[in-house]
């Protein structure tokens, strides 16, 4: 999200969830770009950059640094912000390698899950990525999988990485996540960081305990060998050697610019009745909550950047005590800027009553609320504070209320249906107020999606608790992944529930209607096509989901796959249309027995529109049965 260094002011990203939100990898690729230069400027070489692990569990504190919960979605999206790093000459380590899927006692949680499943969900975004984007390094997690440290785990790190996925770069450690010198450089691990920090034993495992393992002959030279080998190829392949870091200037304002163009594209505008919104029409409104008079949340922890031009709300604090960062972009400021002849006010939101009476006085209301999510800490998905009772209030007392969330992930909204529009803002980083204000007023035409879904209630969450939520740090635990890959929008439709918000859910100022499409079994490959139409008044943005159901026989996690999907941008009146050619991994099903990806013959049928649960039957095609090797990416002529 940014260039973090401690007191060092540099430009902040929108959270990477809400650039998942823009289905749009170019997005992704110019913020790579963008922080690649500013860590050049800062003197650094590599970016600890490339967060996909999926949002199996909702409730992690750090879903607001990965890219939902999807493999297709997230391979696609992180694989744009590495090759966006490293065309500036730099190393982007993807992380955190690998089911690092919640905060609660991360240290020591054992992840245990099928290698079925495992493969088919959490390690087919971290296969697909690698391949897309070539990254230099990657980093294993402090968790273990299935009985080992994800840093000492040889089926993970050298049979899958190394081995099936083809990596060609080097594995590091999180900070603190090694245990062991032999066993660790055996299974696979590349390099140690942070040895002094972050809640590890302290130990340099790969400093003298390794020398040592190595005069002996307990760790034959050979291992050492590649590990250097493995460092140098990434550092020769991605251009550091031959284009150097060099501390400089930084154009801050060009690069507030793309944060600003990412905020844009993420913004999902999930309610709208009556068409409230955008707000060009507005002759009073009250501003209430969220510091909205002064900026925009940002997620706590080792991604927060402190932002050029310092924090915005110094003091506040969030539930666990530290202080929150508040990118200086107020929403207010910018909305008085964009509708001069409307009268804003502002109210704090700190007393519901008086709030109301506020809201009570002006024709619109507008809440700002704020979920704070931060790496070490899981949270439950609803508001802190008195912030439901806030919004049920302001929408008693004025019926034209709008919502902006400032979240890190799904929320519960017990308040709802008292609300005509919901706007979902996510951490907008360095220009966030700016673009809230432009979307609000329509200068924007919102046209992002949801990278997860809302579930309605907690009774819709796969694990009704978290293991070790609220114990003490370290204590032992496991959580068996029971659900597998039926992960996110899978869930809801493998259960037959209906979530708050579908995954890929996002409404417009315009209107999209889907006409021809086809599926096309071409030379072995599924071809998708489907053509949209803007049929409203505005330019706006649509992006075409493309799913597959499986025929009965297919062994399946789910009805449906997320195959492809391509934003397309449209002015009033305008056609396009969006493409895909089906990886076949994402029609298959993984056979531990023979490691190998198998398509069970049958019927498949094809589903296309704007949302999860917003699609129409395309096309059926018939697939016969097909067999390769896992380390094989597609399947060979006559397998």
């Amino acid at each position: 999200m940014g260039v973090r260094v401690k007191g060092v002011e540099r430009t902040a990203l929108p959270s990477s969830l809400a650039i998942a939100a823009s289905f749009d990898p170019r997005v992704a690729y110019l913020g790579g770009q963008m922080i690649a230069d500013e860590a050049r400027a800062t003197g650094f070489n590599v970016l600890l950059a490339g967060g996909a692990n999926l949002a199996r569990e909702p409730r992690n504190g750090r879903n607001f640094e990965y890219a939902g919960e999807d493999p297709l979605l997230a391979a696609t999206m992180v694989s744009g912000q590495i090759n966006g790093i490293q065309s500036r000459h730099m190393i982007s380590t993807f992380k955190h390698y690998a089911l690092n899927d919640q905060e609660s006692q991360r240290t020591t949680l054992d992840a245990k899950i099928d290698d079925k499943a495992m493969r088919q969900s959490d390690l087919l975004a971290f296969e697909l990525l690698i391949e897309r984007s070539d990254p230099g390094s990657a980093m294993c997690g402090y968790n273990l999988v299935n009985g080992d440290w994800a840093c000492e785990n040889d089926h993970l790190l050298t049979g899958l990485l190394k081995g099936d996925f083809g990596f060609k770069g080097y594995v590091m450690s999180d900070w603190g996540a090694v245990h062991s010198s032999h066993k660790a450089a055996m299974a696979g691990l590349d390099q140690q960081t942070g040895y002094d920090c972050c809640g590890g034993d302290h130990i340099d495992h790969f400093g003298r305990a390794l020398r040592a393992d190595l005069m002996a002959g307990i760790t034959p030279m050979a291992r050492l060998d590649d590990m250097v080998r493995r460092i140098l190829r990434a550092m020769v392949a991605k251009g550091l050697l031959d284009d150097q870091p060099k501390v400089g200037p930084i154009d801050f304002a060009a690069h507030a610019q793309v944060a600003l163009r990412a905020a844009e594209a993420s913004m999902v505008l999930l309610k709208n009745d009556g068409d409230l919104l955008p707000l060009n029409h507005a002759a009073s409104i009250v501003i209430i909550g969220g510091h909205a008079d002064v900026g925009v949340l940002s997620g706590a922890g080792s991604s927060a950047v402190y932002p050029v031009g310092g924090n915005a709300a110094p003091g506040v604090k969030t539930p666990w005590g530290r202080e929150a960062i508040y990118m200086p972009s107020s929403p207010l400021a910018s909305l008085r800027q964009m509708l001069p002849k409307a009268q804003i006010d502002y109210d704090a939101g700190t007393d519901a009553t008086v709030a109301a009476k506020a809201a009570a006085a002006h024709g619109l209301a507008i809440v700002f609320v704020n979920q704070w999510s931060a790496e070490e800490h899981d949270h439950e998905l609803a508001l802190p504070g008195n912030q439901d009772a806030l919004i049920t209030a302001v929408a008693a007392a004025n019926p034209h209320t709008v919502v902006v969330l400032e979240n890190g992930g799904a929320l519960y909204m017990p308040w709802l249906g008292q609300v005509p529009a919901v706007l979902e803002a996510w951490y907008p980083g360095i220009r966030g107020g700016q673009a809230i204000a432009e979307v609000l007023t329509g200068k924007i035409n919102p046209s992002g999606r949801l990278p997860i879904s809302f579930p309605a209630g907690p009774e819709q969450l796969a694990h009704a608790t978290i293991a070790g939520m609220g114990e003490p740090d370290k204590t032992p635990v496991s959580v068996t992944y029971d659900e597998g890959a039926t992960i996110g929008y899978k869930w809801y439709e493998e259960k037959g529930l209906k979530p708050l918000f579908a995954f890929g859910h996002g409404l417009s100022y315009t209107r999209f209607e889907m006409g021809e499409a086809s599926a096309k079994l071409t030379e072995g490959a599924l071809r998708l096509s489907a053509e949209f139409r803007n049929v409203g008044g505005r330019e706006g943005g649509v992006t075409p989901q493309f799913y597959v159901k499986a025929p009965g026989n297919a062994g399946w996690e789910a009805p449906r796959r997320l195959v492809g999907f391509e934003p397309i941008a449209l002015t009033a009146g305008a056609s396009g249309r969006a493409q895909t050619t089906v990886d076949n991994r994402l029609l298959a099903t993984y056979d531990p027995v023979t490691h190998s990806w198998n398509i069970a013959t049958g019927d498949y049928e094809v589903w296309c529109g704007e949302a999860s649960d917003k699609t129409r039957l395309i096309g059926t095609v018939h697939l016969a049965e097909r067999r390769w090797p896992a380390s094989q990416a597609t399947p060979q002529e006559g397998t």
